[in-house]
């Protein structure tokens, strides 16, 4: 299967590390049944990218990462977006770089209405970014929820 072309984007999502992470969250946040933006979401990632959720594959299977191109993502999330609200925001960031390249643990919150109170998960997203010379590109987003066994480090709140 051969790659779809990227998207282009609006030149301010992929200006800084702020912006193309505050687009990421954007992109997939919204109530239930609304149609998100997928080509917005498509011009955040550089070719090949991958997204990757650390999850059970199985009831009786330990965590793994599930690897998944951008499409992949899409077809996953889609189903689920469809009956239920979702808005996902950054909470915390710590940022490293060198030269073109960077590394930023956003931990994040999630709720099923913009307005909940409480969220239903919390977790970190590990987002790897590559600067052109020109923009910034997801490269890869690997994250793992929260949970009873991983709760969240204090240094990334």
């Amino acid at each position: 299967m051969s790659e779809m072309k990227t998207p282009n984007p609006d030149p301010a999502d992929v200006a800084s590390i702020d912006a193309i992470i505050t687009a990421a969250y954007d992109g997939i946040s919204g109530a239930a049944g609304e149609k998100r933006d997928w080509d917005r979401e498509r011009s955040l990632y550089y070719p090949g990218a991958r997204l990757i959720p650390t999850a059970k594959p199985g009831a009786n299977d330990g965590l793994a990462p599930g690897m998944l191109d951008v499409e992949g993502f899409i077809a996953r999330v889609e189903p689920y977006f469809a009956e239920h609200g979702f808005f996902e925001k950054e909470i915390a960031r710590r940022t490293e770089q060198f030269g073109h390249i960077a590394q930023v643990w956003s931990t994040y919150e999630s709720r099923h209405n913009a307005d909940d109170l409480e969220p239903f998960m919390r977790g970190i997203n590990s987002i790897q970014l590559f600067h052109d010379g020109n923009r910034w590109w997801i490269v890869n987003i690997y994250w793992q929820q929260e949970s009873a066994e991983d709760a969240i480090p204090k240094k990334y709140l």
